[in-house]
């Protein structure tokens, strides 16, 4: 079970707790009233800062390949928060200045101030670590980046089926990637997971071998398995529209495709093919020779070679000599090359690693995966990115421009306009609050002198 959303949980609540006691001092050091916080309290605000640095350990643990992807967020958002940092430092100048001039001792005055700006002249500043590939001229942005279909289009169709083809086709998308396995009587058929459950009827058809390995069934009985009934009953993609009548038939009549049969039905759709061979286990009758039987599919299936990229890196020199034809793509890690690639296929959360320029002056293609949100792929459309691996062909089909693309002139007006407003708003706000300190020490100047009058009288 993951507990990393339980362990963000209990902090997000811990944190809230804390910024609500927080938020409490702050008002009652803006109406001049003490903080007397009680013990459970101040033992409760320790036990945070101890359990949120241990859960932010955990997270880091748990969540390494997730900060890559915050590290692109701020790329996409940056020049956003900068506005919005500025817009905080600022509303936070008006308790500081009231603080600044309740504090009467020199040393605290000196290093609040120093604090504050500190701060301040940091947020200003940040624009010039800010890095974003869409800060750049309309007349620089790369091309569109082609679109690949995520075991097809798998929130229009029941992933790996023919179905799932031919949407990816009506999508615009220029390649079809997908999983191919061995059935246990040698035909490669499309097949993402270890076992069958999760994307056919195998529970009805075959209920003692539902744990069975996909590639342990022959291909007579994959054919008599039901590939679509499953995405009506549970679509996996809670975002996804509701079928029309007619996909929800055609969905619902969907049989586990042969290899040699997808790759004919994505020829008369001029489609490309890319998958990833998935070794069958070790008692299977094709374990050494899962590669061979795969290439002689494609071999047999008379398409053009051209149209098959072949992402497994097992025995490529053996691929390569028997169908020279097909394009060998291949990803950084686990990868042998032996000759320069022409393709890679990479997570997106490795694109701050990539020197784009210098790749596609090598004539180097490079797709990433799995893009399905706007945002990311405008960031990764502005960075000169070939192609994205998607699961939502049907929304990134529709973008003709990136969510944002900011002229570097433009920037640097929102960065220079930002920050002279921000410092006008703190120099009124240091100003105003001076005054009404001023008037509240001749108020008190004047009620001392008149409570001192009347005990003068009283004595009298």
């Amino acid at each position: 079970m993951d507990w990393s959303l339980t362990f963000l949980l209990v902090i997000s609540l811990l944190v809230t707790y804390a910024s609500l006691l927080l938020l409490l001092a702050l008002l009652l050091r803006l109406c001049g009233q003490p903080l007397h916080l009680h013990h459970i309290h101040k033992v409760m605000l320790l036990l945070i800062v101890l359990i949120v640095a241990a859960g932010l350990v955990g997270l880091d643990i748990q969540w390494q390949e997730e900060w890559h992807s915050l590290r692109l967020s701020l790329q996409a958002t940056a020049p956003f928060l900068h506005i919005g940092a500025v817009a905080g430092i600022t509303l936070l100048g008006w308790p500081v200045a009231d603080s600044f001039y309740r504090i009467h001792q020199r040393g605290p005055k000196i290093l609040l101030l120093l604090l504050f700006f500190g701060v301040t002249l940091a947020i200003y500043l940040a624009p010039l670590s800010i890095s974003s590939p869409c800060i750049k001229e309309l007349r620089d942005l790369p091309p569109k980046p082609e679109l690949v279909g995520h075991r097809g289009a798998p929130m229009l169709a029941p992933e790996n089926t023919l179905m799932s083809l031919r949407k990816t086709a009506e999508c615009g998308a220029v390649v079809f990637e997908t999983d191919v396995m061995i059935s246990s009587d040698g035909i490669p058929f499309l097949m993402h997971d270890e076992r069958l459950r999760r994307t056919t009827d195998v529970a009805s058809v075959f209920p003692d071998r539902v744990t069975t390995h996909s590639s342990d069934f022959s291909w007579a009985e994959l054919e008599r398995l039901n590939a679509g009934t499953w995405f009506l009953e549970r679509q996996p993609f809670w975002e996804a529209k509701p079928l029309s009548g007619p996909d929800r038939k055609e969905a619902e009549n969907q049989r586990v495709p042969a290899l040699e049969e997808i790759l004919k039905e994505a020829a008369e759709h001029n489609l490309s093919i890319m998958f990833d061979l998935r070794r069958p286990p070790q008692n299977h009758r094709f374990y050494e020779d899962f590669v061979n039987q795969t290439v002689e599919a494609v071999l047999s299936s008379g398409v053009p070679q051209a149209m098959v990229l072949w992402l497994p890196d097992e025995d490529r020199a053996h691929v390569r000599q028997r169908a020279p034809g097909m394009r060998q793509i291949y990803g950084y890690q686990g990868s042998n090359i032996t000759e320069r690639p022409q393709f890679l296929n990479l997570r997106y959360q490795d694109l701050p690693l990539l020197d784009m320029k210098a790749l596609h002056q090598d004539n180097v293609s490079v797709n990433l995966y799995v893009v399905n949100k706007p945002w990311l792929f405008s960031l990764l459309w502005c960075a000169g990115v070939d192609s994205v691996t998607t699961n939502d062909c049907q929304l990134l089909q529709q973008m003709s421009y990136p969510i944002w693309l900011i002229p570097p002139g433009t920037y640097l007006v929102m960065w220079v306009t930002t920050n002279c407003v921000s410092t006008l708003l703190l120099l009124w706000t240091f100003f105003l609050q001076g005054r009404c300190a001023e008037a509240r020490d001749r108020t008190g100047l004047e009620t001392a002198v008149l409570l001192t009058r009347i005990n003068n009288f009283r004595m009298e």
